[in-house]
C-alpha cells in the first residue's frame, strides 16, 4: 500500500504539482491522496472478500446439487459473515477517524497501517485456502473445515474492528 500512495501521487498531473506550491495545500492535497488510497486498498480487500463469497455459494451448490442439504446452513452462515467483513471493510469510516486530520502522518507510523492492512490480506488469502480445503459432497468432513473457515472470518472481523484502535494510536504517535 505504501507503493499505492507513491504511484498516485507520481501520477498527478501538472496542475495539481503546480498547486501542490501553495502554501498549505500540499497538506490538504496529501490528505487527499491518502484518503484515495486507502479507499483503493479497502476496495480491494472487499472485492477479494466478494469473490470468496462466490466460493462459498459454489460450494454450497455443489451440496444443494448433491442433494445433500443438511450443511447448507454452515455455507449460509458463511456466507452472511463475508458479507458483514465484506461491508465493514468497504465503508469504514476512515474520513472520521481523525487520520486524515490536519495531523502530519509521518511515514513510520503510516507504515504501521499499511502493515495492518497487508497482514489483513494475508488473512484473507489464508481464508481463501480453508475454503479451498471444505471438501466435495461426499470428499471428507464439510462440517469441520467449515468450522475452521468460520472461527477464522470470526477472527478477521474482529481483527477488522481493532483497525480503528490502529489508526488511533497511528494518530497518536504523529501528534
Amino acid at each position: 500500500m505504501a507503493n499505492g500512495y507513491e504511484s498516485a501521487e507520481q501520477q498527478r498531473n501538472w496542475l495539481e504539482r503546480l498547486v501542490a506550491r501553495i502554501p498549505g495545500f500540499k497538506g490538504y492535497q496529501d490528505r487527499e491522496l491518502r484518503r484515495d488510497v486507502d479507499r483503493m486498498q479497502r476496495e480491494h480487500i472487499s472485492g477479494e472478500l466478494g469473490g470468496l463469497k462466490a466460493q462459498v455459494r459454489g460450494r454450497a451448490r455443489d451440496y444443494t446439487d448433491a442433494g445433500q442439504i443438511g450443511l447448507l446452513h454452515l455455507f449460509d452462515r458463511l456466507d452472511r459473515k463475508l458479507d458483514g467483513v465484506s461491508q465493514a471493510v468497504r465503508f469504514a469510516e476512515y474520513g472520521a477517524s481523525g487520520l486524515f486530520d490536519v495531523v502530519k502522518i509521518y511515514e513510520e507510523e503510516l507504515a504501521k497501517l499499511y502493515e495492518f492492512d497487508l497482514a489483513f490480506l494475508d488473512d484473507v488469502a489464508a481464508l481463501r485456502g480453508d475454503l479451498e480445503s471444505i471438501p466435495a459432497p461426499g470428499g471428507g468432513d464439510a462440517a469441520g473445515a467449515a468450522a475452521r473457515a468460520q472461527d477464522r472470518l470470526d477472527a478477521m472481523a474482529s481483527r477488522w474492528a481493532d483497525r480503528r484502535n490502529v489508526i488511533g494510536d497511528v494518530v497518536k504517535a504523529s501528534s
